[in-house]
Formats: structure tokens, sequence, C-alpha cells
């Protein structure tokens, strides 16, 4: 693409839109490896629904997940958003976040809506909850498309720190006018982008303090702590063993969908991956506060922060 700022992936996306004739316009990263008759099945779907349907999301998988315990974790993670999660969202039409490939939309809504946000650095997740707010859907498609799942920690630190420092970016973006966004999206919808964006960022940067937390109120009160401090505590630990439980069920039934039996240990650890995501939260935390100050010094300082 020509020389600007910014230099992003959706900048790039909003240069090429310009040259799209066809109807239907699809979004692939390079490594992808989509189903053979994706593009069919996604035409067909499009060609039965009334135009409100501006976008299809394929779902997402990897093509090496047994390569180590970190892939088979983005596996699990994967199988459970792009299996359970966002069908039953695009079920009940509710608003979702797409992921960042296998997008399939109508061109003459993309380029009316005006494209991409060039400046946020989870600009699918973004355009999915805008297509919600403008009145449009979004559905999911059973095909999949195989790409590859971070095996190594620091890279996939820094990915994830990208996507929950995105998600937040998007949050506010949102909640700049709460009761319009509330008015645009219901009152479900509203909820759902809370939980999708920072809910998503917050649980993950307090998940191991209030977990420690709870922790400690249990097993560290004196014997003569009050009733109502016990109860509080058991409360707090019941609610851990029980999301932890769900989430557990969550990912074992997404990963038999997949065809992906005898993780047992994988499900087990899924709260150590959980602890890592806390880690890159706070990476997300600290560029999300910082680097903004670096962008001022050019002379598109403040598109980042007016996004």
């Amino acid at each position: 693409m020509p020389q600007g700022q910014p230099q992003t992936k959706p900048r790039a996306l909003n240069y090429a839109l310009q040259f799209c004739h066809g109807s239907l316009l699809t979004i692939y990263d390079a490594e992808d490896v989509p189903e053979p008759n994706q593009l069919r099945e996604v035409a067909r779907e499009f060609s039965s629904a009334d135009d409100r349907l501006a976008c299809l999301q394929a779902q997402l998988t990897a093509y090496n997940p047994n390569e180590n315990w970190l892939s088979r974790q983005f596996t699990t993670e994967y199988a459970t958003l792009f299996g359970l999660i966002l069908p039953a969202l695009a079920t009940r039409r509710l608003p979702l976040t797409l992921g960042g490939t296998s997008n399939h939309f109508r061109t003459r809504i993309l380029r009316n809506i005006g494209g991409w946000d060039a400046h946020n650095v989870t600009e699918d997740a973004d355009l999915g909850l805008r297509l919600a707010r403008l009145g449009f859907r979004t559905g999911v498609v059973q095909s999949l498309t195989y790409e590859e799942a971070n095996t190594q920690l620091g890279n996939w630190l820094s990915q994830r720190a990208r996507w929950l420092k995105g998600f937040m970016q998007t949050w506010l973006v949102h909640m700049r006018h709460p009761l319009r966004t509330v008015r645009e999206l219901g009152p479900s919808g509203f909820w759902i982008l809370q939980a999708l964006t920072a809910g998503i960022f917050f649980s993950a940067l307090f998940h191991p303090f209030l977990l420690a937390l709870s922790l400690w109120a249990f097993v560290v009160n004196p014997p003569h702590a009050s009733a109502a401090t016990m109860f509080l505590a058991g409360l707090n630990l019941e609610v851990f063993v029980l999301g932890y439980g769900v989430a557990m069920l969550a990912g074992a039934k997404a990963l038999r969908r997949r065809g992906l039996k005898g993780w047992w240990f994988t499900i087990a650890t899924m709260p150590i991956y959980w602890l890592l995501m806390s880690i890159a939260a706070w990476m997300a935390l600290w560029q999300f506060i910082f680097t903004p100050f670096r962008w001022n010094k050019t002379e598109h300082g403040l598109s980042k922060l007016q996004a």
C-alpha cells in the first residue's frame, strides 16, 4: 500500500477494498488452509439470506494441534470460541466479535460502512460489533479454516497482548456514548459487548489476584473468623470452581466436535493457560498506556486516541 500512517493490516485492507468488484469479499491470512468447499457454502448461505446478513465467519482451527502443550491449549480455545460460543451468539442474532481471517462479507455493505478502523489493533472485533450496531447480522458457517497455532511462548504472549489491548480499545470506542450503544444493540447485545471486550480483558487482568485472595480467605483465615467471612470465602471459591468446571466441560465438548479425544491433560491444565493470559493482559495494559505517547510524536499522533 502507499506510504502513510498507520502501517497496519486494516489500512491495507481499506486500500485494497477500492479495487474489489465482486458482490462478495473474503479475507484469508497467507498461511490459511480453508476447506475446499468453503466459498461455495458461503455463497449458498448469502444467496438464501436477506440483505441484513452482512458477514459470515468460518470456524478457525489449528493444523498443528499436537505440536506442543501451547498449541493444544490454543486449539481448545479456538474450538470453544468458534465451535460453541460464536454459533450460539449468531443463532440468537446477538453481536459477535469476528476472527481476523475467513471473514466473508457483502462488499457493498462493507464499503458503505467505511471498511475497517485502520487504527484498531483488533479491527475484526470492532467491525463485528459495528455491523451489529448498524443493524446488520453476522452468521457462522460450519466450514473450517486451518491455520498455524502459536507454539512459542514469547510469540504467543505478544500476540495475546495485542488482542487484549485491542479488546480494551474496542470497548472504549463503543462505550463513548453508552446510551446510544444500548439503543442500537438492545440490552442483551449491550451486555454481550461488555463480556466480549472489557470482560475478557479485566478477567484476564485480575484473575490470579482474585484467585489468590479467595484461597487466602478460605485457607489462612483464623479459626475464630466470623461465619459471614467464611461464607463469603466459600462463595468466592465456589465461583472459581464452577467457572473452571464450566470452561473445562465446554472445552471438552468443543474438542469432541473437532474429533479430538483424550486430551484430558490439556483440559486439566487449562488454568495454567489462563494464568499466562494474565501476563499478556498486564503487557497489554502497559502497551495501551504508554504506546500512545510514542504515536503522539507523529503528525497522526491523536489518531489512535480518537479512533
